[in-house]
């Protein structure tokens, strides 16, 4: 199958350090070309694939500090995808909304994954207006703000089998790991670790938007914690290290979370996940198996207690069944050919009521 697949450029494929949306587009894109496909690939330039790249400019452009108009950056890239449209069975689509105008018009299969939250009024009246675009859910607590959206299915992460390392025994500190900002609640995970006595390794990015929070409200309960540690942000090879020797990962999230790549992630290592419930926690952790899902401090504290009861093989067990890289390209590729035979069943309809 010839398939085009579209990143943003925000960041390179995969991202040099935080960044989900890219991560998965590498994981899905390396799985489809290792099994056989005709993958290209529109992302920055300084991505790494075995797909062909198209480059729509030359660095990911959070790195990129002349870079001053995202939009402008991501036109060339919907010109070059366009251009070449017919080149491909399918394409992919991982840029929001951006493309649909131009979508609409194309005769192409396309499908659309949505990574981000729907539950924003302003995106009422723009998926109302283009009702046609088939779209996936990464959760099915994300597509609830917007039932009567045209979903094709919902597509759980996933990851390469082979890149995190299973580690058996617990390690001596709590983790927690993603951005710095008011949704993800790192304050709750300092408290956490201050009532329980456990040490908290916080390795994280803060986004400029973030900055100003971080220095008001973060920085100080670093700063004064006697268990807390923030290590900055790492790379992947860092992050096996970093989850499998933790006792247990912290998400203690406040906002309803699309995914949570975090979580497979540490349940690849073996690590147990305690989280606050909200968005798809509950599709993804398995209440008292793979992790605690709590409600407060409270429940978050007792959790952390009850942390061996877990087991870490059942962990990594689960993520080897539902949340391989495997399993999600399979179940991408169901819909691209569901997406393609509806496309010429289309096509053949409008060509029959030609005069």
């Amino acid at each position: 199958m010839r398939i085009a697949q579209v990143a943003p450029l925000s960041e390179s494929v995969p991202p040099k350090h935080y960044g989900g949306t890219e991560r998965i587009v590498s994981y899905l894109t390396e799985e489809l070309v290792r099994q056989g496909h005709d993958v290209t690939l529109f992302a920055s330039g300084d991505s790494v694939t075995r797909a062909r790249l198209v480059a729509a400019c030359g660095q990911s452009l959070r790195l990129n500090d002349r870079c001053k108009d995202w939009i402008a950056r991501h036109i060339v890239l919907l010109e070059q995808v366009f251009q070449r449209a017919r080149e491909f069975d399918v394409v992919h689509f991982h840029i929001d909304y951006l493309h649909f105008p131009l979508s609409r018009r194309t005769s192409v299969p396309q499908v659309t994954t949505l990574h981000g939250r729907l539950d924003l009024p302003d995106l009422v009246p723009l998926y109302e207006q283009f009702r046609d675009m088939p779209v996936l859910s990464i959760s099915n607590a994300q597509r609830e703000p917007l039932p009567w959206a045209n979903w094709q299915a919902t597509i759980y992460h996933g990851l390469p089998e082979d890149l995190f390392q299973f580690r058996s025994k617990p390690g001596s500190y709590l983790a927690f790991l993603g951005r710095i900002s008011p949704e993800k609640r790192v304050d709750r995970a300092i408290e956490i670790a201050k009532r329980t006595g456990i040490p908290l390794k916080v390795a994280a990015k803060v986004d400029p938007v973030d900055k100003d929070y971080f220095e008001r409200e973060i920085e100080p309960l670093l700063r004064d914690s006697a268990v807390a540690e923030c290590v900055g942000e790492i790379s992947d090879e860092e992050k096996d290290e970093f989850l499998g020797n933790a006792y247990a990962l912290l998400f203690p999230i406040d906002w309803p979370e699309p995914f949570g790549l975090v979580m497979i992630e540490a349940m690849a290592c073996g690590t147990p996940v305690i989280a606050y419930d909200g968005g798809a926690v509950s599709e993804v952790i398995e209440e008292g198996r793979t992790g605690f899902i709590v409600k407060g401090l409270q429940d978050a504290t007792e959790a952390v207690r009850r942390v061996p009861e877990l087991s870490r093989a059942y962990c990594r067990e689960v993520f080897e069944k539902r949340f391989t890289a495997t399993r999600m390209a399979n179940n991408y590729l169901e819909v691209y050919e569901r997406v393609i035979c509806r496309n010429s069943e289309d096509v053949l309809k409008e060509q029959s009521q030609i005069p």
